[in-house]
């Protein structure tokens, strides 16, 4: 009947997760988030999310990238 603010916005924060990619971490295959991503190690893969897309300095990412945003200071091949 009634909606608590407090749980709505809960439930948004759940699907606004960072992930990450340190520096020095290579992994082989694609991501599928909701969230944003911040690569500084190497994706050789693609990369498909609601959210934004960061490419550290240091990052790589060989393959597709589909996002609503991107900052992109390392490569995309």
């Amino acid at each position: 009947m009634f909606t608590n603010k407090n749980e709505v916005m809960k439930k948004e924060e759940t699907k606004a997760a960072v992930n990450m990619i340190g520096s020095g971490t290579v992994i082989t295959g694609d991501i599928y988030s909701k969230g944003d991503i911040r690569v500084d190690g190497t994706l050789k893969g693609s990369v498909i999310t609601e959210g934004k897309v960061v490419v550290g300095k240091e990052g790589v990412i060989e393959g597709d990238v589909e996002c609503s945003t991107a900052d992109i200071s390392g490569i995309i091949k």
